[in-house]
């Protein structure tokens, strides 16, 4: 598959399918994404039996082949993944947020997915993150549903966003 580009802050970051090298760079990903976002809204004991047993490298060992990522030089800065017309995972780093990442990454899965004949794109955020709902509801997302985030056990509520695509 090839690279794009996202256009944001320089230099320009490169869109392409995951490589077994990029491991470390998503897990790192992940982490960040987690302990800036996440870690603040959960309880002390859904914290530490996250830390004891990190989701992270698992996801990526198991799912990273369907991964999409962002490299910015030879940085990993982000990732999505999609499977059928639901978009799992779309994590940027902190320090590339605000520069389209996020954007491009979203975007080349939406395509994907409308291109496998989906006419909408399905996504979950919690509703906490203001950030994350701001930024999908500016891409044409609504939210469809919502229900208790029972993967933290910490009293969050998740909600359901979809969008139509084409």
């Amino acid at each position: 598959m090839a690279g794009t580009s996202a256009r944001g802050a320089e230099p320009q970051v490169l869109l392409r399918a995951f490589h077994p090298t990029d491991e470390a760079g998503v897990v790192a990903v992940l982490d960040a994404t987690f302990h800036s976002t996440w870690a603040p809204q959960l309880t002390p004991a859904a914290l530490e039996a996250r830390l004891r047993n990190p989701p992270g490298p698992r996801y990526v060992s198991e799912r990273g082949a369907e991964f999409v990522v962002a490299v910015d030089g030879d940085a990993v800065v982000g990732m999505v993944h999609w499977d059928g017309d639901f978009v799992h995972a779309l994590h940027v780093s902190p320090a590339a947020q605000r520069r389209g990442v996020g954007h491009a990454l979203l975007s080349r899965a939406e395509a994907a997915i409308a291109a496998a004949g989906h006419s909408s794109a399905r996504l979950e955020t919690d509703t906490f993150n203001t950030q994350s709902r701001a930024f999908y509801a500016a891409r044409g997302y609504r939210e469809i549903d919502s229900y208790p985030d029972h993967e933290w056990d910490s009293g969050l509520t998740t909600l359901l966003l979809e969008k139509t695509l084409g």
